[in-house]
């Protein structure tokens, strides 16, 4: 059996909502609030575990509606879906746990575990009086508060209400490890006595003999009962040269309990014992040993390392509680592991490798499912994208649940393709698509680089706004709107903008060749021989009315790329002009005449600026948008893009930390002011 999916009605930030979950690891994201620690300590709670919280009125989601908490006194509701993995047999020891429990017995598929916090049945009806007058929201929760949350309860039942079936015996067979995020572990692995370090060494002392198959049960006992045996009686001499060594001293130390009264009815105090192998494990510390000799205690160990020991040792601890040779009629028979923050204190490469563990590892069936949540870019780089539960929560109390593992359907060529790719293409930067609020792909580093100063022109802070530019490395946005189009119930609901170069093309007609790049003045310009196009037409009708993508281009007419628009909405900025643009001379004398046949006399002979000056002649745009195009189509030809853009977003910073009286002026371009606008809305 295996947790299906978890229903939360009421709970801290969840109003209501349904989360499925998967066999093996689950691997939890989102940016902060949106309930992945109340996802993790939902389940606890429904397996019993409380981590030593009471829970109170701050457990309660905060309803708002007064009309919602005039009806009926807010509670708290959380079903446990658990379905029976493929495979496993009907009368397997899991499936005799929850048979009681089945949503439909005939079937014996699915069981429902149930945990419920609300207000004492009896005292329902005072409740509603009570707030039948109430004016605001608040004032009822202030009476819940002060008269009613201690009069609520706990109940844990399975299957339906009506059969009245206990679930105390069904919890105690289920072991739930729940390490939250605010821990240090480090006093808990130094010495013996601790309960948890004492537990599995007890386990898997004799680990050999316990697990020697050749041996028969009775057998095992018995030669682990001689080593025990042996083990007291080496003890004793060692216990009798104690003695020894205390006799002279204990008498006078013993006397002052003499003089006190101590010796009362005949009694006399004095030292005894014997040492079992549970009380030697006390003098044992966990040490760490180096290549070079060295032995440090484990309290030298950073909190990273001492997590993941500890990490190593809880999962110890969970085979240990699921051997029934080991514990008998005690033994777990199902076991689950969550973890909130499991990066806590680990480095990168440490988390990358902890991830792994848990993937590569199902711990020989003793942990059925783990639960993790994350803010990590490495692990989400380093997950399956299977294994992610992606968490939104646009406002209180809605929360979008997201499944990258049913956008991506197996059946469908494309979408495996664009899985493969998008799995390929995360790493500890790009991951970060899955935790900023709003999106900005791009094709190149140009506009990665240019964007955040452009906002700030806009007196805008895309940091601030937490949106996340996404570097696509050319046109690859198709494999990942697939994980954020809303029209797909699973998908991450979050803004997506598409920035895109409209980049006019041109081939001949009736001739087998590709399109080629043309300026845009030359678009349309011939069509008896030549057949044109805008790059992204289709991208730009398909998502021009949807709710939460749209695609950004140049103007239809007039653009071109990004480096031609800058230039073309900016002919008399000489900010543009930085280092790494060649012709750099000649554009400031073409920036200096007004007139485009002025102009072109300014610019060299060349095959391409031939081809320039030839074209925007037989254009009939106006002199105004002809001399913008001039020194777009040269700003462009002169321009490489990352070096330039990085100079660029240098310069324009340094303008716009000039007091306003000496800035230059600048405009950012169009459709980029568009996209932004519509994004930050």
């Amino acid at each position: 059996m295996y947790i299906k999916e978890i229903k939360i009605s009421n709970f801290r930030n969840f109003k209501k909502v349904s989360i499925p979950f998967h066999e093996g690891v689950n691997v939890i994201i989102g940016h902060n609030n949106t309930g992945k620690s109340n996802l993790l300590r939902a389940i606890g709670l429904v397996l019993g575990y409380s981590g030593g919280h009471r829970m109170g009125t701050s457990d309660l989601f905060y309803e708002t509606d007064m009309e919602t908490l005039q009806q009926q006194s807010p509670r708290i509701h959380i079903t446990l879906v658990l379905r029976r993995s493929v495979g496993e047999d009907l009368d397997s020891t899991e499936m005799g746990l929850f048979y009681s429990m089945m949503t439909d017995p005939t079937l014996s598929k699915e069981a429902e575990l149930i945990y419920e916090f609300k207000l004492n049945d009896a005292q329902e009806d005072n409740y509603k009086a009570d707030v039948a007058n109430a004016t605001t929201a608040k004032e009822i929760w202030r009476i819940i508060d002060h008269d009613y949350i201690r009069l609520y309860r706990s109940i844990r039942y399975g299957g339906n209400q009506t059969a009245d079936i206990s679930v105390n015996d069904v919890l105690g067979q289920i072991d739930f490890q729940f390490l939250d995020a605010i821990r240090d572990v480090s006093h808990d692995l130094y010495a013996g006595y601790n309960p948890l370090l004492r537990d599995v060494l007890n386990f898997f002392i004799d680990y050999s003999i316990k697990n020697d198959s050749t041996m028969t049960e009775d057998e095992i006992k018995e030669q682990l009962k001689t080593i025990r045996y042996d083990f007291a009686q080496k003890t004793i001499p060692l216990m009798q040269t104690l003695q020894e060594r205390l006799q002279n001293g204990k008498n006078v130390f013993l006397k002052y309990a003499l003089d006190t009264g101590a010796t009362f009815n005949g009694a006399e105090p004095d030292f005894d014992g014997e040492v079992t192998e549970n009380e030697m494990f006390a003098v044992l510390r966990m040490i760490i040993k180096y290549a070079i000799g060295i032995e440090v205690p484990a309290t030298y160990n950073g909190l990273g390392y001492n997590n993941l020991i500890y990490m190593s040792l809880l999962l110890a601890k969970m085979q240990a509680d699921s051997s029934i040779t080991y514990m008998k009629r005690s033994a777990k028979v199902l076991s689950f592991l969550a973890i909130e923050e499991c990066e806590a204190h680990l480095h990168p490469a440490m988390q990358y490798k902890f991830l792994q563990f848990l993937q590569d590892n199902n711990f020989n069936g003793h942990v059925r499912q783990i639960f993790m949540t994350s803010h990590s870019t490495q692990i989400v780089s380093a997950v399956k994208l299977d294994d992610l539960i992606c968490l939104t929560s646009p406002v209180l109390g809605q929360i979008n649940v997201s499944y990258p593992r049913d956008v991506y359907k197996e059946n469908n060529k494309e979408d495996m393709a664009s899985k493969q790719y998008v799995q390929r293409f995360l790493d500890a930067t790009k991951a970060d698509i899955f935790f900023a609020n709003k999106l900005i792909f791009v094709e190149g580093i140009a506009e990665e680089l240019l964007l955040p100063v452009f906002a700030r022109y806009m007196n805008k802070n895309l940091t601030d706004e937490h949106v996340l530019v996404v570097n696509m490395g050319g046109r690859y946005f198709n494999h990942f709107l697939k994980l954020f189009d809303t029209y797909n119930p699973y998908t991450i609901n979050k803004k997506v903008v598409c920035l895109t170069d409209i980049d006019p093309c041109r081939k001949k007609k009736n001739f087998d060749e590709d399109f080629e790049s043309c300026y845009p003045y030359e678009y349309n310009m011939d069509t008896v021989q030549y057949e044109y196009k805008h790059h992204a037409d289709t991208e730009d009708t398909q998502y021009r009315d949807h709710p939460n993508i749209r695609f950004y281009r140049q103007d239809d007419i007039y653009g071109k790329t990004l480096e031609y628009d800058i230039m073309r909405e900016n002919p008399d900025c000489e900010l543009l002009l930085t280092k790494s643009v060649s012709n750099v001379k000649e554009i400031k004398s073409m920036m200096a005449e007004p007139e485009v046949n002025n102009m072109m006399s300014k610019m060299r002979n060349s095959e391409t600026n031939t081809r320039i000056k030839t074209s925007i002649c037989a254009s009939r745009w106006t002199n105004e948008e002809k001399r913008k195009a001039l020194l777009a189509s040269r700003y462009l030809n002169s321009v490489s893009k990352g070096g330039n853009a990085l100079e660029l977003n240098i310069a324009l910073m340094d303008n716009l930390e000039k007091p306003a009286a000496d800035r230059k002026e600048f405009h950012v371009p169009q459709y980029i002011v568009e996209a932004l606008t519509w994004l930050l809305s």
